[in-house]
């Protein structure tokens, strides 16, 4: 796993991130619809919550990759 992030440049994650950050761009994106079923205390099904680990997680690797790549130099 660790070989897979260090072979991937942060241009390319950040990229993929934001990219599923915003997605889909109309009328809301997924991820700050997710938000506000949790912040309501709605979001109860399976589906609405893998769809937010699935919008977030190129975010978690860019942020894994930069914590190692942080704590290498």
């Amino acid at each position: 796993m660790l070989q897979f992030l260090d072979q991937l440049p942060f241009s390319i994650l950040i990229v993929f991130a934001l990219f599923m950050l915003l997605a889909p761009f109309h009328p809301m994106p997924h991820v700050v619809e997710k938000i506000i079923m949790l912040k309501n205390g709605q979001l109860n099904r399976p589906l609405d919550i893998f769809d937010l680990f699935f919008h977030l997680a190129p975010l978690l690797l860019l942020g894994l990759k930069w914590w190692l790549s942080s704590g290498r130099s």
